[in-house]
């Protein structure tokens, strides 16, 4: 495989992610709007939002399965197809419902993405499967980045949230280009020749295992605080978004810089870090206020920057049969929380 077969693969599933990443941005930053134009109350806003995190981790985890079997471009193109109708019907909503099936064919749309982009990435990079990995992931933050700085200005301006929305289309359709223009490879796996059922019993093993419990605990400190950052702060400070532009571009910059990061120490010790740093920024965050509530968001962007990828880039070269599979089961573990955890 050329250097720039790689390169075109990787910068598909770059613009695939940050239409992902933009859903979660901007939509942090329109709730309050949504809720005043729809008369939506708190409630029925987090079923919304909910919707997404429903869609996210149960596409990863069903599309994960089907993966080494459709091809990895056939879900590409589902998912650019979803992300389409998602967007438009967002768009020309006309109340909670709307919203609520446009949202979960959104989240659809995001997990599909993740379920095919994770195993590629690893598979065109199996040289360096957590540092790419983190390049990748950095789309992820720096969509959400672009998205608040986008709502930010947009709300100053008075731009309407439908236009802010609309800008998800320019990617959409960048990616769904790109995606059927290309050729995709076949998953590690499959090009490897492991087994299926080998596959399956490498998701059983006792570090598996462990793994797939610690990431209950890590995607939902990253995903849940920034998603609703807007409503969880906007009694502590006028610029609630901000926050979430500075957590997020922090963890840009940290993913930009994992490759010399990750080569002089070792993931389980960069894990360790990312923990603590995690947990002093959430206690910051919550008893801080005025400006220095902007240094908590620097320490916890500082925390969570490398839990998903790295944990993911652990599974990829620590269990490597576990396959995409095993990506993806570590991706898409959120829907489990969701079914427990009450809504707001």
């Amino acid at each position: 495989m050329t250097i720039a077969y790689r390169k075109q693969l990787f910068v598909t599933s770059c613009f695939a992610l940050l239409v992902t990443s933009l859903s979660f941005g901007i939509r942090a930053g329109i709730l309050n709007h949504l809720g005043a134009d729809f008369l939506l109350n708190t409630s029925q806003l987090g079923l919304i939002t909910a919707t997404a995190f429903w869609g996210f981790p149960l596409a990863v985890i069903f599309a994960g399965m089907l993966v080494d079997v459709i091809g990895i471009k056939r879900l590409l193109i589902l998912a650019f197809v979803f992300h389409l109708v998602g967007v438009l019907a967002t768009i020309f909503a006309q109340g909670y419902l709307t919203l609520f099936f446009s949202t979960l064919l959104i989240g659809i749309a995001n997990g599909t993405v993740e379920a095919a982009c994770n195993p590629l990435v690893a598979t065109i990079y199996p040289d360096k499967k957590t540092t790419k990995l983190n390049h990748f992931h950095l789309w992820f933050p720096g969509g959400i980045f672009l998205g608040t700085v986008l709502v930010f200005v947009a709300n100053h301006f008075n731009i309407h949230w439908q236009f802010q929305i609309a800008v998800m289309l320019i990617p959409t359709l960048v990616y769904g280009i790109l995606v059927l223009k290309y050729r995709f490879p076949v998953t590690e796996r499959v090009s490897a020749g492991i087994s299926t059922a080998t596959m399956y019993k490498s998701v059983t093993s006792p570090l598996f295992i462990f793994m797939f419990i610690c990431m209950f605990g890590t995607s939902i400190t990253e995903l849940f605080t920034s998603q609703w950052i807007d409503v969880l702060l906007a009694n502590v400070t006028d610029n609630a978004i901000l926050i979430l532009t500075l957590t997020t571009g922090v963890m840009v910059v940290g993913r930009a810089l994992a490759g010399p990061i990750l080569n002089k120490f070792s993931a389980e010790g960069v894990l360790i870090a990312s923990a603590a740093l995690s947990a002093t920024g959430l206690y910051l965050l919550s008893v801080l206020k005025g400006e220095p509530i902007f240094f908590a968001a620097l320490v916890f962007g500082l925390g969570v920057c490398y839990f998903w990828p790295t944990m993911i880039g652990f599974v990829a070269e620590r269990i490597p049969k576990s396959g995409a599979l095993g990506l993806n089961l570590m991706g898409g573990r959120v829907c489990l929380q969701y079914l427990f955890i009450p809504y707001l």
